[in-house]
């Protein structure tokens, strides 16, 4: 119950944010010098994210992941929880190493986002890895194979 909980919720804010960073007036202007390879839509999300199209795209991709995770079920869910653990460490890591900290100019990674990742990495972890939820004969068939 908790995967598929936390999953659903990671679902619905991943598009949420995908899609607000598609709104001009949520986006305030980026930092002076702060340049990108791919500059469409870029500014910071709600005046504190670093974003770009590219970004908001990742954002709908985790987004329609998360739902796909939701509805395979709570073992999907799972594996969606621990691998996002694993991609928003990697990323929080990222956005404090300058030169991968836009990953090569195309997707900024940095500033508030370094926080932000981190926090999603502790919560997808904290849930995927040490949330034990009882096994079902459902499960036990389905994932024997």
């Amino acid at each position: 119950m908790w995967w598929r909980n936390v999953t659903l919720v990671f679902a619905v804010v991943f598009t949420a944010v995908g899609l607000l960073g598609f709104i001009p007036s949520m986006l305030s202007p980026p930092a002076a010098g702060d340049t990108l390879a791919i500059d469409s839509f870029h500014g910071l999300l709600l005046g504190l994210f670093p974003v770009n199209v590219l970004h908001n795209i990742v954002h709908l991709a985790f987004g329609l992941w998360a739902f796909f995770a939701y509805f395979s079920g709570r073992l999907a869910s799972r594996g969606y929880l621990r691998t996002v653990a694993v991609l928003y460490i990697l990323l929080a890591v990222m956005g404090i190493i300058p030169g991968l900290n836009t990953l090569f100019g195309l997707v900024p990674l940095h500033g508030n986002d370094v926080w932000l990742h981190v926090l999603i990495a502790a919560v997808a972890g904290a849930v995927g890895y040490l949330v034990h939820e009882p096994e079902t004969d459902r499960d036990r068939a389905t994932y024997r194979a």
